[in-house]
């Protein structure tokens, strides 16, 4: 299954990966909207706001998103998604209101 990927607070074109394929693999300095520090889960950096289907946070994900991003269930660390299906991420700073995770 191929998923689209969308940035819509940036200029940055959408792109096609195949299903369960990492962002952190595919996202560069120079063709990524979203900033990766660590690229494992452990520092925040790539803290995003997603709209979408996407599967729950592991217990570590969330012990991190609970101290970055509490009350703010869309909240989640690009690096650690698994794609599954088309998706719109947005930064987690541009994001003012928690939208639907449903609604892509």
């Amino acid at each position: 299954m191929v998923c689209k990927i969308s940035f819509p607070d940036s200029d940055h074109a959408s792109l096609t990966l195949d299903a369960h394929t990492p962002l952190a693999d595919t996202l560069t300095v120079q063709n990524s909207p979203i900033l990766f520090g660590c690229r494992t889960g452990i520092c925040g950096t790539c803290l995003v706001s997603v709209i979408g289907d996407v599967s729950p946070p592991s217990p570590d994900e969330q012990e991190l998103l609970d101290v970055l991003a509490p009350n703010h269930p869309n909240a989640r660390l690009a690096c650690e998604l698994d794609i599954t299906h088309d998706l719109k991420i947005c930064s987690h700073e541009s994001s003012d209101t928690s939208p639907d995770r449903n609604s892509v």
